[in-house]
């Protein structure tokens, strides 16, 4: 079986029913949470099927057209698995100011929410990333995106919200979000990126 997909991160959630769950084994294939899915090609002794449209399967040994999976049918096979799954992490991009240690409006707005949601999970874990923009010199955007993310990890106290890690990192001006050349004010590269599990 050969998985083909757009990007590195597997943009859809594939299962395969044993023999012990159906009378014939099968794949499925499953929308991605932001609405894209991938491709499967199913390569079996009888042949090859390729599916590449949600909520479609195909037995394992490749011998048939593919076929329709109806919800039913996923929570019958699948029920089990789909309860299983971790729940995915949210992810977060907070904007700073042009200087110093100031969110944007919008940005200490979504700090309620992510506390919010924060307490909705168990045994959460944290990364904290901070960013810059390409203005100053590299070894000081560095320090300066260190410092922003230490300043939004101060927003979030670990005993009231059950954090259980909390990790920093800085990026700099190493991961712009929007390429630029050197020297340039990018407000969407003056951030910190929250990534809440």
């Amino acid at each position: 079986m050969q998985l083909n997909t757009p990007n590195r991160l597997l943009l859809s959630l594939l299962l395969v029913c044993l023999n012990a769950c159906a009378p014939q084994s099968y794949v499925t294939l499953l929308e991605n949470t932001d609405g894209s899915v991938g491709a499967v090609t199913v390569n079996g002794a009888a042949g090859e099927t390729v599916i590449a449209k949600a909520n479609t399967g195909s037995k394992l040994d490749g011998s048939a057209e593919s076929f329709a999976v109806s919800q039913e049918q996923l929570q019958e096979d699948f029920g089990q698995a789909l309860s299983a799954r971790p729940e995915l992490p949210d992810t977060y991009l907070l904007y700073f100011e042009l200087t110093g240690m100031q969110l944007t409006s919008e940005s200490q707005a979504l700090i309620p929410k992510i506390k919010e949601r924060i307490l909705q999970r168990k045994g959460v874990d944290i990364s904290i990333i901070g960013h810059s923009d390409t203005v100053g010199a590299e070894d000081m955007n560095a320090k300066l995106a260190l410092k922003r993310a230490e300043f939004v990890k101060d927003m979030f106290d670990p005993k009231a919200l059950n954090i259980t890690e909390i990790t920093l990192t800085s990026h700099g001006e190493k991961n712009l979000l929007v390429k630029t050349a050197d020297e340039v004010k990018e407000p969407k590269n003056r951030r910190v990126e929250v990534t809440v599990r």
